[in-house]
């Protein structure tokens, strides 16, 4: 494992973004026209890109530079995607914190005895994705999808259930298999551990979390059984999504406030066995630079965080596979801009 590189602390005099986010133009060693020739780019059409709804800059603490496409702005609430596995993974750490799991031993899965190989499987294999169980992460029409047929079919009313049903193919901790049915047993287990249901598990994100970040708009979705479907599903502003990129560019602290535990974004931004240098816990890894930790969602949502630049990016739009790609390198030369 390479060394992280540290993450940087709030600029004095500039404040927490907890009302409103402080704003101001580049500093003078950016090249401030080519930051907005290449923020217009995903603007221009949607053939390349696909479609971008939102992009924010945030660099030192500061809103540099925001744009929404046609149509939307700044009080819309924009799908997550699986952008919500980052927010789950912060969900545990304040479970961590507030001593109600542990990431050792069996993971507390009530459906998983003694006896059953799926009991060897531990709250870090989970959020590792290295649980070793079969599912398959396609979202072709008419593939052999697991998590089409969870969120949308049979397994929508009881998402952890789903999962937790599924055989083991691998010994836990041995394979990398990028999974949102694991995401969504981790969600469970966090709401067992909170007590309570539905209303329990959102009013314990709302005073914990959200509220402390000032990220009004975050808005998560159950399913029918109560389960925080943390897998897929938080709708919030994109100004909220940049809150939350900066709470984990801070190292989980906010106003002088640590909230989570110390040590759990680096957690987050470790790399995985098995990832081909790509996943961390619940975070991806090196979009745009070596030290980048990002949360990702299916249709080209981002929440880039870039320690040695203090850089938080966040772009929301509706892009395919093919259209992802081109967004890799136009990420990087964003990013190189604030060297």
């Amino acid at each position: 494992m390479s060394e992280l590189v540290p993450l940087p602390a709030q600029p004095a005099g500039i404040a927490f973004p907890t009302e409103d986010w402080p704003t101001g133009e580049p500093e003078a060693a950016v090249d401030g026209d080519r930051l907005r020739e290449l923020a217009q780019l995903p603007f221009e059409g949607t053939d390349r890109f696909g479609e971008t709804l939102a992009l924010l800059v945030v660099h030192r603490g500061r809103l540099v530079f925001e744009r929404y496409g046609d149509g939307y702005g700044a009080n819309e609430t924009y799908r997550s995607w699986s952008m919500a596995k980052s927010l789950t993974h912060a969900l545990i750490g304040l479970l961590l914190r507030d001593g109600k799991l542990s990431l050792e031993g069996a993971a507390p899965v009530p459906r998983w005895k003694p006896g059953d190989p799926r009991h060897a499987i531990t709250l870090e294999h989970l959020l590792r994705m290295q649980d070793g169980l079969e599912f398959v992460e396609e979202y072709l029409p008419g593939s052999n999808s697991n998590v089409i047929e969870m969120l949308f079919r049979k397994g929508k009313d009881d998402v952890a259930a789903y999962a937790e049903s599924c055989d083991l193919a691998h010994a836990p901790g041995t394979h990398w298999n990028y999974s949102s049915g694991t995401t969504n047993i981790i969600a469970a287990i966090a709401g067992r551990a909170i007590g309570g249901g539905r209303e329990e598990t959102r009013a314990y994100l709302d005073r914990e979390l959200f509220a402390k970040l000032g990220m009004k708009s975050a808005t998560p979705r159950f399913d029918a059984a109560g389960t925080f479907i943390g897998s897929s599903y938080v709708f919030a502003s994109a100004r909220d999504f940049a809150r939350f990129g900066l709470f984990y560019l801070r190292d989980g602290t906010w106003e002088g406030e640590r909230i989570l535990p110390e040590g759990w974004v680096d957690h987050a931004r470790t790399t995985t066995s098995g990832s081909a240098g790509e996943y961390g816990a619940h975070w991806w890894l090196r979009l745009a630079a070596e030290d980048s930790f990002y949360c990702s969602g299916f249709q080209g949502q981002y929440t880039l965080c870039n320690p040695s630049r203090d850089l938080v990016i966040v772009r929301l739009g509706v892009s395919t596979p093919e259209q992802r790609e081109p967004l890799v390198p136009w990420f990087r030369e964003l990013v190189m801009l604030f060297d």
